[in-house]
């Protein structure tokens, strides 16, 4: 069975005191993981130490600490960014790239994006690569093309073996922090087609194994509806991760 994931997304949020009440009541919380399960605590960067020590402390299996971005260049003169090989020294596993946020706030391109994910593979960074499109480009109908580019441009020139450490969250943008929620028919359909364009280029044995999550606007009320589609293996969430009674009701209705 392909993984599973609950990926939790903080956003510029939570004092450190904040942070840490979070990370005690989540991980001390009485829910397990499967094998094929895996939960992901993408904090703000002056706290990835601390949730690093937190998960640690906790003795839970399969729960990793992933940044929510990283610069495209190995090291330099760079002030204010945070390089691939910082975040593997500290122990981080993940990072996230290509959020909607910083492709509209940030101006992250396609061909930035792809060096992020090539150094983030070299030091062996998990990347929880963001497509999607806004609310224009659903009302036109047009949005299988306009994510199609996202995921050909920025992965299409890594290799089978390096795609198979790739996990991709969709998340329609007009969906994020809106309130407003893809049905899970319409999540469904969207992950269906991510698949069947990785299919066409990397063969069904490779695609088949891709965590597709879902992400935009997921909360307790509505992760199991989401997650039960065939497609669809778990939620990158923002909101609902700051609330640890909500996360924890969605950790529980991964497949």
């Amino acid at each position: 069975m392909r993984k599973q994931i609950a990926a939790a997304n903080w956003k510029m949020n939570l004092t450190v005191g904040q942070a840490e009440k979070l990370l005690t009541d989540l991980l001390s919380g009485d829910w397990t993981l499967s094998p094929h399960q895996e939960v992901l605590f993408a904090v703000p960067s002056p706290y990835l130490y601390l949730a690093l020590k937190a998960v640690k402390a906790s003795h839970k299996s399969n729960v990793f600490i992933c940044s929510q971005n990283c610069y495209s260049e190995q090291s330099g003169a760079y002030t204010g960014e945070t390089s691939a090989e910082m975040l593997q020294s500290l122990g981080v596993t993940h990072v996230i790239l290509g959020h909607s946020e910083r492709r509209e706030y940030f101006n992250e391109t396609d061909e930035m994006l792809a060096k992020k994910v090539d150094i983030s593979l070299l030091h062996d960074l998990t990347p929880v690569f963001c497509c999607g499109e806004p609310l224009s480009v659903r009302e036109a109908g047009t949005q299988n093309a306009y994510v199609a580019k996202q995921i050909e441009r920025s992965l299409f020139h890594l290799s089978s073996d390096a795609l198979q450490k790739i996990v991709i969250a969709y998340e329609p943008i007009w969906a994020i922090g809106t309130g407003k929620t893809a049905t899970s028919a319409q999540a469904q359909e969207m992950h269906a087609f991510l698949r069947s364009i990785l299919v066409k280029k990397y063969g069904l044995a490779v695609a088949g194994n891709i965590p597709i999550l879902y992400g935009g606007s997921v909360k307790a009320a509505n992760a199991g509806e989401i997650f039960a589609e065939t497609d669809v293996d778990g939620g990158l969430v923002g909101g609902a991760s700051l609330v640890a009674r909500e996360f924890e009701a969605i950790i529980r209705a991964l497949k």
